[in-house]
């Protein structure tokens, strides 16, 4: 496992999240709140750590010229990097979680920046690590791995680092590229900085004559509750009117990350940006391209569903921002300490072990649950090995914010599993595999949701988050795939990225899914700003609809089988989430029963939406 792949964040909810219930962190409750004191006690045992860290960092160049001699240092080696890797986990995230809390805090800025340049300067000190290896005869490594169990941590990455072979250059080349490591990060700290930490949003007054900032939280809570149109449409604009009043700059931001990832896949024969960030789980192009062209072409029930909502709305004219909000007079709220028992007693068909874990988890410590002035918005999961994951919150007490809260804890769940089970080598998984636990926890809540209530209004309401579901995580994310493909692919052409461009592409996209099933907005277009993901993970958002395809699969496997079977789907199900990264995810996958290149499996869950929207349909019309 490499410093560059051993921090990815789980980045969920974003746009969605968050009510500013706090206006000073100190007034939350300890329960409520992360406990970093797990991680370390205060910034003195912090810089202890990063001493030794850096003091590891220093020692494995000791070993360069001489892992081709000896299997002895090859292994010595390996298990210094684990030392470092697991040291850095605490190091990084330390500074990283306490700055999430408050955005503003300098303080924890300058710390992780410190981080940041360690990591940097470690990745120049070991550029070598990988060609030397690979200087090493296959027959010769193959003997190796054979013959000293001591590698077996290791062993899948080394087999897969012989297979990307020509994607490794020499000593020389690996250094240089190497002084541009920190820098490929920089686009995406500007990112952070404009749509974050400088943001400004303006306030703007309601009907019922309430101020409110038109934040991520208080937009979100607006568009999901509040049933006057005027002020879904006030609070759109002056949000979105935030970011478009700078899109120019936040065009400049995306052209360099796209031209990032071309220089990138260039200097590493890669023969696209994409396939960079393929190759390396060896994913197939084609299940990319699969899934954008299967979805673009079935968008029949995404506009059956937006022209049920009109009329169920009973509006004359129907904007994305009417999206949100309930078909029925059913805005009821769900209190956290609430949400959190009923999340713990829907995942009960996957046993009692999995369940006393979940307990742990919510217990204390682990969440940061409400919003606070500087939190950053949204919400996610994080690892931090040998100690536990972390989960941030924004919880606003919505139907959302209960599916969000399982959501996430289907990552942590994911990550704590895979830890246990796993050697440090192999304890992540990947972006590809990411999703799979935690959509799969979607559908246990609304089972549990569904199964417990006969009232009309409650049930429409459930349908329609599981409609939302795929809405949002598998024709959304599938839309903003496409347009990660085609701005990437202008880049490789050599074509000017501008905002008027970005926003074309974004219109016709936009045309092809919803056609005239909502009216046009010139803010809508673009959106492509205030998308987080593709500044800061590109190639990313497509893994949200194939996750969601996935955990489709297994549900829909466990549902339908026999009961002396279901136990059997269950165990292929958690011996996927113990797996970690022990293998390529589209193999691990097919253990769990899903095939990803069989067109079929992702017709399914566009089968499975449409008879939703005629569910919903019936349903709607018994209640009139």
């Amino acid at each position: 496992m490499t410093l560059k792949t051993l921090f990815f964040t789980i980045l969920l909810g974003t746009l969605l999240m968050a009510q500013t219930n706090y206006e000073n962190r100190d007034e939350i409750p300890e329960k409520y709140k992360w406990n970093l004191n797990d991680i370390y006690q205060n910034w003195d045992e912090w810089e202890n750590g990063l001493k030794e860290m850096e003091a590891k960092m220093e020692k494995i160049t000791s070993f360069k010229g001489k892992l081709k001699e000896d299997v002895k240092n090859l292994i010595a080696a390996k298990q210094l990097e684990d030392e470092i890797g697991i040291l850095s986990y605490k190091v990084y995230r330390y500074p990283q979680l306490t700055l999430d809390t408050d955005t503003r805090n300098q303080e924890a800025a300058s710390k992780l920046q410190q981080v940041q340049i360690a990591f940097a300067k470690f990745g120049t000190a070991t550029s070598w690590v990988s060609p030397e290896i690979l200087e090493i005869p296959w027959e010769k490594m193959e003997k190796w791995l054979n013959e000293n169990p001591e590698l077996s941590p290791y062993k899948f990455g080394i087999e897969d680092l012989y297979r990307q072979q020509k994607h490794v250059l020499d000593e020389e080349k690996e250094t240089l590229l190497s002084y541009f490591s920190q820098f490929n990060g920089t686009p995406r700290d500007i990112y952070t900085s404009i749509s974050t930490t400088d943001v400004n949003f303006p306030e703007i007054e309601l009907s019922n004559n309430e101020k409110v900032k038109a934040t991520n939280g208080n937009y979100s809570r607006v568009l999901a509750t509040n049933r006057n149109q005027e002020d879904r449409k006030s609070i759109f604009e002056a949000h979105y009117g935030t970011y478009t009043a700078t899109k120019n700059t936040y065009a400049s931001i995306y052209d360099a990350v796209c031209k990032k990832d071309w220089a990138s896949a260039r200097a590493r024969n890669y023969s696209s940006s994409l396939e960079s960030y393929l190759e390396s789980n060896n994913i197939p192009i084609e299940v990319y391209k699969n899934l954008v062209n299967t979805v673009k072409a079935n968008t029949e029930p995404l506009q059956k569903y937006q022209k049920l909502r009109k009329k169920a709305l009973g509006l004359d004219k129907y904007y994305s921002y009417d999206g949100s909000i309930s078909l029925i007079d059913d805005d009821k709220n769900y209190q956290y300490d609430d949400a959190t028992k009923v999340v713990l007693a829907s995942v009960k068909p996957l046993g009692d072990d999995y369940q006393n874990k979940l307990n742990t988890a919510i217990s204390g410590g682990w969440l940061d649950v409400y919003e606070n002035p500087g939190k950053r918005s949204g919400a996610y999961s994080a690892g931090v090995y040998g100690v536990h994951p972390y989960m941030l919150l924004n919880y606003n007490e919505t139907i959302d914010a209960v599916f969000t809260l399982g959501h996430e804890l289907g990552h942590t769940m994911h990550t704590l599993l895979s830890q246990e089970n796993q050697p440090f080598a192999t304890s992540g998984y990947t972006i590809f595999v990411a999703e799979v636990a935690s959509t799969f926890n979607e559908r246990l809540l609304l089972d549990y949701f569904l199964e417990r209530t006969t009232d009309p209004k409650e049930r429409i309401a459930l349908i329609q988050q599981a409609i939302r579901a795929i809405t949002g995580t598998f024709y959304f994310q599938t839309l903003l795939a496409d347009f990660e493909l085609q701005v990437h692919e202008m880049v490789e052409q050599g074509k000017p990225i501008t905002a008027d461009v970005l926003d074309g592409i974004m219109t016709e996209l936009f045309n092809a899914y919803y056609g005239d099933t909502q009216e046009k907005d010139e803010f809508l277009k673009s959106v492509w700003a205030r998308i987080p993901h593709i500044y800061r993970t590109p190639f990313y958002v497509y893994q949200y609809a194939t996750c969601f395809v996935s955990s489709a699969k297994i549900y829909t496997d466990m549902k339908n089988a026999p009961e002396n079977e279901k136990s059997k789907i269950v165990e292929n199900y958690l011996n996927l989430l113990k797996s970690g990264g022990n293998n390529y995810p589209m193999e691990q996958l097919k253990l769990a029963g899903v095939d990803l290149t069989q067109p079929e499996t992702m017709n399914a869950v566009i089968d499975e939406f449409a008879k939703l929207v005629d569910k919903l349909e019936i349903e709607l019309n018994r209640l009139n």
